[in-house]
Parts: C-alpha cells; structure tokens; sequence
C-alpha cells in the first residue's frame, strides 16, 4: 500500500544531529508494516497530479500556522477536501491535524496558554499514551464531519475522527528524544530555561509512539467510517 506524504515544511538540521526530513520520520515510524511511501513537498509547491495518486496520505508537521498567508495553504486544503470527498485516507499529524479540521470547516488559532512541548500524557478514547508535542496552535472549533476521540490537559481536541476516511492526531508520534533533543538546541532562543527544564526531564522516559503506529497503520489499510 502506497502512502503520500504530503511534506508540509522541513525538518530542522543541527549540528551534532543526522539529517532527517518529514519522509524519514514517518517512514521509520510506520516501518514493518506493510506500507510503502512516497513524499510531494506541498510546502515548496510540490503537489500529487492526483487524490489518486496515493492509497493514502500523511500530512506532515510544519513550523507554519494553518492560517498563515502561504502559498502552499489554499492549494493544500482544496486537495485535502478532493481527496476527503473522494474517501481517500488522509491521516494529520500536528499541523496536519490542524490544516485538515481547517479545510473541513474547523478553525485553528494560536493558544492563549502557550506551548505544549516534549512528553505529554494524552488520554485517547480511554488509553493513556505517552506521546511528544510541539506545538502553540490548537484546533478549537471541531468540523462539523468529526468528533474529539483524544485530548490532554493542555490541548482539548488532540485527536479527531472524521465520518469518512480521516483521522488526525496534535502530538507528535513520530519525534524520538532525541528528535525532541534536536528541536531545543536550534529552538533554545524561544524556549524559557523552565520550560526547556520540563522538556528535558521527559528525555529517555518509555513513549507510546509504536501504539500509534499501529493505530495508524490500521487505519489506512482498514479506513473505517465513524
């Protein structure tokens, strides 16, 4: 089975750390699946011919807000809703989560609260996951077309199920610690020393990642309706 990931922005390099993009982070979650892959950079313009292209697609994180004034956007949001309206799978993650709720009637605006950021406990339909954050922006008004299935104490719609083949998740299942290690050292100049503290102390502690993966993997071979 074939998944499009849609590359929304760039993972960030440091020195120190490998070179990854968005496609090896998703690739190495999903691995031993059953599933193969093949990356657009949406975010550099890069779009599919086609909703067809793909048997699914994976919307990738990005250091852009989805109601940022870029190019990529509007374009991307027409393909969501094509390949929405055409059952394609389509699974987001972070910003995914948040550009697909938006391209469906959602909205999404920078929280009040601040950021959420490292290990993070989230309780999805009644299951404790461990599971590393990013983020500042929030979905807070759900699609007519979906329901909150997962939510933590900072984030009230982290995971959402769609009447047709979508579902969307806030955290991030596929950073490791040290991919959470590598966003502190080129974010420090943004981070507080208290919350950079918090997030270090999440570092090396046991993450639910693979619980997701499988999730997710079901998902798009399964895509069951809500």
């Amino acid at each position: 089975m074939l998944i499009g990931i849609l590359q929304c922005g760039h993972f960030p390099a440091a020195e120190g750390f490998p070179d990854k993009t968005y496609g090896d982070l998703y690739a190495t979650l999903l691995a031993g699946r059953g599933l193969t892959f093949r990356t657009w950079s949406v975010v550099d313009l890069e779009f599919p011919e086609s909703v067809r292209a793909a048997d699914g697609w994976l919307i990738s994180g990005s250091k852009h807000g989805a109601y940022e004034d870029e190019p990529f956007i509007p374009l991307l949001e027409a393909f969501l809703r094509d390949a929405y309206a055409a059952d394609v799978p389509l699974v987001g993650i972070c910003f995914g989560h948040q550009i697909l709720a938006q391209a469906l009637g959602g909205r999404v605006e920078k929280f009040e609260g601040g950021w959420s950021l490292g290990r993070m406990t989230y309780d999805l339909e009644g299951r404790e996951l461990e599971l590393n954050a990013w983020h500042q922006d929030q979905v807070v008004e759900v699609p007519s077309e979906a329901r909150t299935i997962g939510q933590s104490d900072f984030c009230a719609h982290a995971a959402l199920a769609y009447r047709g083949r979508a579902f969307s998740v806030q955290p991030h299942p596929e950073f490791s610690h040290d991919d959470v290690e590598r966003l502190l050292t080129v974010r420090k100049a943004n981070i507080t020393p208290e919350e950079g503290a918090r997030v270090r102390e999440g570092l090396g502690r046991s993450l639910s990642n693979e619980v997701l993966a499988d999730r997710i993997a079901a998902f798009f071979k399964e895509a069951p309706h809500v």
